[in-house]
């Protein structure tokens, strides 16, 4: 068991450091904080309140983690953040703690957070989420595995992002990005699918080849969205990621992000 522990860091007697830790100069850790083992805080890092970082995480310059949310309905009590294993946030990264009393911000296993993002109270994402530059997220937003965004964007509150979605930079999020769909503009629509992000990810062609059939069905076919998660559920039954899109919309409750333009899948 060891540590590195630079004589500058300010650490409570109550946190709790894991095995191998290297906590540099100048960090700040709170009473309440757990850190797992092999974490690396490069400096000037600050981890309050009731926050649990996993194993293997790397957190650079003046990031802020755990610190009270700022929603204006925050009336006081425990709240919590929650990061997974093996996930970077970069440097002035911002995530803060859940609005209610025993509530969470949670922050998956192996997500890439880049300099100056904003993760705000009560939002949940999964594995493998990529933020990058600047990318701000509002509360409650859901964001699911191996979503990725372009920088500089924005995301309304309670909007939800499906798994490999893709967000382009400098986007306006006011609405729900159906999962394997690709979204740009102010405000934000549906453009195509995420081909190279599921081809990176190993689906297959003709899992593909299906997801683009349905998405054309669900934005293009002028159907109403209960007829055409009717219509994907019957003829794709056998192809989950088909059958993802589907519950997708129907449990919508922003609306979808729909296309503005002709882009074809």
């Amino acid at each position: 068991m060891s540590r590195q522990i630079h004589p500058t860091a300010v650490i409570a007697s109550g946190a709790e450091i894991g095995d191998n830790c290297v906590i540099g100069p100048h960090c700040v850790i709170g009473d309440r904080v757990r850190i797992g083992p092999g974490t690396r805080l490069h400096s000037h890092v600050a981890i309050e309140g009731s926050t649990t970082l996993g194993a293997e995480c790397e957190i650079f310059p003046f990031a802020a983690v755990g610190c009270q949310t700022q929603d204006l309905k925050y009336r006081g009590g425990e709240s919590f953040v929650e990061i997974g294993d093996h996930t970077t946030l970069r440097e002035y990264v911002t995530v803060n703690a859940a609005t209610g009393e025993g509530d969470k911000t949670v922050v998956g296993s192996h997500c890439h957070i880049l300099a100056y993002c904003h993760i705000a109270h009560d939002c949940r994402l999964g594995n493998g989420v990529i933020m990058s530059n600047n990318t701000q997220l509002a509360g409650h937003v859901i964001v699911e595995d191996r979503a990725v965004f372009g920088g500089m964007g924005g995301v309304h509150q309670f909007v939800r992002i499906g798994t490999l979605a893709m967000v382009s930079g400098m986007a306006r999020v006011g609405q729900d990005v159906a999962p394997y769909c690709l979204a740009a503009g102010i405000p934000a629509g549906a453009v195509t699918i995420n081909r190279i992000g599921m081809e990176r990810n190993g689906l297959q062609a003709d899992c593909i080849a299906a997801v683009s059939r349905a998405y054309r069905i669900l934005f293009r076919s002028g159907l109403p969205v209960a007829e055409a998660v009717e219509r994907l559920r019957r003829e794709f039954a056998d192809v989950p990621e088909v059958q993802r899109l589907a519950e997708f919309a129907e449990s919508s409750e922003r609306g979808l992000a729909r296309p503005k333009g002709r882009a074809e899948s």
